[in-house]
């Protein structure tokens, strides 16, 4: 169940990290006192509950780290947005399983979920909430209500601006939904609400137009690439979000469109972005430092933003057993690893020629999942800084790490893989392709050529340049490898040596709570 407030109270302050100009300053936030009529009634207002709608993809409530959760029915140390995708995208593939036993979690990796699976009900119901808060921002700052608020001019442009943000993160978490519960409930910002206004439910294909009609329409709307503030959408996010999903056309609507991904990505491409020099400083605790890499993030601080969730579950969960716990930086909680599937894509486990494997060596066969120790351990997300220091909780428990939901060298990958696919412009590919090896190798020794540049290439190249960062079971799910038997991993399925599953779990279930309390709802089939 969703329950929705609006109350704000000092944890807004956490909440403009994501609209600060300055990353890490937070010095606004509206007090506690604060109600609806008088928040909508200045730009400043309009800024704090944009706020809101961004801070609910980075934390659990309005009391950090837990004490007033947005969601009921899920403890809200595991109803963050990025724990739950996580959880859905990377432990349900061969780049992850977790040792511990809450309820529901073990389900992915054995792919026997139910509708009932509290972290799937979690997920879908965080997702609604954020784009109950999306609909309420943009209902509040049509140009009837402005007009009503005698807000005009420069004020009135700026409110109109943040609106674009909103309809963007809307879109992006309907995103969310169509891939992975494909035809899920839908409503818009003038739809009716409350006890009498029940969602709809939408078809994946229609929800795709959808999507993609509001972020045509935001081309021209959200501030041009790299203008906005750091963590904020853009003309770019929108233009990536698009490229990701003509990649996975054929997926959502059964008809691919390689070269509409060709055309986004490159978009994103030529707009002005670098890939980082260093691939291990992707995801450390200054990576919001001097980094043209990124795109859109999510934004998190270890005094700011405390949260179970985020980059804090990514790090302290990948920590244990006989690891030296300062090499991340944060505590030790035993849990996420990676099959021998992934480390045996690289030339070597060290990442002494390609630095991307940033592995530590344990078992690398899994005899026993809730074993730490067997599987590899990832150390790709560190809480240290460049220079090596810690993250700024000085009980080193919290993360500063910001997840990037997009970042350039993917838009590389989408357009190889639509070159490859599509048997066009692959020249251009293949210098995107040896821009990434390039970085990994640290020359020219992994450099490709033209007849490597194939599917396959394509997908184990993802696996290498994005392991972790929520992408493996969209991919494995349009190379049709992710229930069938053609591709194993170790306790796939739940069985040691890993075993195909049925085909309709390459979608997930609608919770059986929505579907039982919504008549307009029905159930994927086979669920």
């Amino acid at each position: 169940m969703i329950k929705i407030s609006l109350r704000f109270t000092g944890m807004m302050a956490a909440l403009l990290l994501v609209l600060s100009g300055c990353h890490k300053d937070l010095d606004r936030f509206p007090p506690n006192d604060v109600t609806g009529s008088t928040l909508y009634g200045t730009t400043q207002g309009y800024t704090q509950v944009l706020a809101k709608v961004y801070g609910s993809m980075a934390l659990t409530g309005n009391s950090g780290p837990s004490g007033a959760g947005d969601l009921a029915g899920i403890d809200e140390g595991t109803s963050d947005f990025l724990r739950l995708y996580w959880k859905a995208q990377e432990l349900s593939t061969d780049e992850a399983v977790v040792a511990w036993n809450d309820p529901g979690i073990q389900d992915f990796h054995n792919m026997n979920w139910s509708s009932s699976n509290p972290m799937l009900t979690g997920l879908y119901n965080r997702c609604f909430y954020i784009i109950t808060l999306s609909n309420e921002f943009i209902r509040e700052s049509a140009d009837d209500k402005l007009a009503s608020r005698g807000i005009t001019g420069s004020n009135a442009d700026a409110i109109k601006a943040m609106r674009a943000e909103a309809r963007f993160v809307r879109a992006f978490q309907y995103w969310v939904l169509m891939d992975l519960y494909a035809n899920p409930g839908f409503v818009k910002e003038d739809d009716a609400i409350g006890a009498g206004g029940r969602p709809t439910q939408i078809q994946r294909a229609e929800l795709f137009k959808f999507i993609e009609s509001e972020l045509k329409a935001l081309e021209t709307v959200l501030p041009a690439a790299r203008s906005n503030p750091y963590g904020r959408a853009d003309r770019a996010a929108a233009w990536a979000l698009l490229a990701r999903m003509y990649l996975n056309a054929g997926v959502y609507t059964g008809t691919p469109n390689w070269a509409e991904a060709m055309n986004y990505s490159k978009r994103v491409i030529d707009a002005g972005y670098s890939l980082l020099g260093n691939y291990q400083h992707l995801l450390l605790a200054d990576n919001n430092l001097n980094n043209p890499e990124a795109i859109w993030t999510l934004n998190y601080d270890g005094l700011k933003t405390k949260n179970w969730g985020g980059t804090t579950f990514l790090v302290n969960g990948s920590v244990g057993g006989d690891m030296d716990q300062t090499v991340s930086g944060l505590s030790k909680w035993g849990g996420l690893r990676t099959t021998r599937n992934l480390p045996l894509l690289f030339p070597d486990f060290t990442g002494a020629q390609d630095k991307r494997a940033q592995f530590f060596q344990q078992n690398l066969e899994i005899d026993n999942v809730s074993n730490f120790k067997d599987g590899f351990a990832v150390i790709k997300f560190r809480n240290r800084t460049r220079t090596g220091g810690f993250g700024n909780d000085p009980e080193r428990t919290f993360s500063d790490i910001d997840f990037p939901v997009f970042r350039l060298a993917e838009m590389h990958l989408i357009y190889m893989e639509a070159a490859a696919r599509s048997n066009s412009n692959v020249a251009t590919a293949v210098g995107y392709a040896n821009l990434l090896r390039q970085r990994a190798y640290g020359s020219t020794s992994g450099n490709i050529n033209s007849a490597q540049l194939t599917p396959d290439y394509v997908l184990d190249e993802r696996a290498r340049e994005l392991y972790w960062e929520g992408h493996r079971r969209t991919d494995l799910v349009r190379y049709g490898r992710f229930t069938d038997a053609t591709y194993l991993w170790p306790w796939k399925g739940g069985v040691k040596n890993g075993t195909g599953v049925d085909a309709f779990r390459r979608i997930y279930p609608i919770p059986s709570t929505e579907v039982g309390s919504n008549p307009n709802i029905k159930q994927n089939p086979n669920y």
